[in-house]
């Protein structure tokens, strides 16, 4: 099954590929790994998820962001490299901001993580970090980065 057709039985579709917002590139290729920059829950231009977990934003907002973080990392890969030139996703860094005693951001994660394997199947197996930081550009609530092996 096609990945579009897939993300549509999930009721899931790619939003437009965002540019960087600094002097970098989206997606960088070295050898046979492609690294994806920092993706926010950004639909077709529009910001959401904006503010702090736990603060502005409920857990399962969280979720939402997390997984639209990751329907970004896939836009960016269909449309700078091609699925099927990936062998499979290796890791991912998820960032978040939160209200100082809010502690569920391994669940808001799973929005993306959720969405790899279930779009990717076995190739979106990851592992993953989580990091807590003050702020965020444009007071998104999560961005995550993430790398792919391609076939050689």
């Amino acid at each position: 099954m096609d990945l579009h057709a897939k993300l549509e039985t999930l009721g899931l579709k790619f939003p437009q590929v965002s540019t960087p917002g600094g002097s970098y590139v989206s997606v960088n290729i070295r050898g046979y790994i492609a690294y994806v920059a920092i993706q926010f829950p950004i639909f077709n231009e529009e910001y959401l998820y904006l503010g702090r977990l736990g603060q502005d934003l409920t857990t399962e907002e969280g979720y939402k962001a997390a997984q639209l973080c990751g329907l970004n990392i896939l836009a960016q890969i269909d449309v700078k490299v091609g699925f099927d030139k990936i062998l499979g996703l290796n890791h991912i860094d998820a960032y978040y901001q939160s209200a100082p005693d809010w502690d569920e951001a391994p669940k808001v994660v799973n929005g993306a993580s959720d969405l790899f394997v279930n779009a990717l199947d076995e190739a979106g197996q990851h592992t993953r970090a989580i990091f807590g930081v003050h702020n965020l550009p444009r007071n998104f609530s999560v961005g995550i980065t993430s790398s792919f092996t391609l076939k050689g």
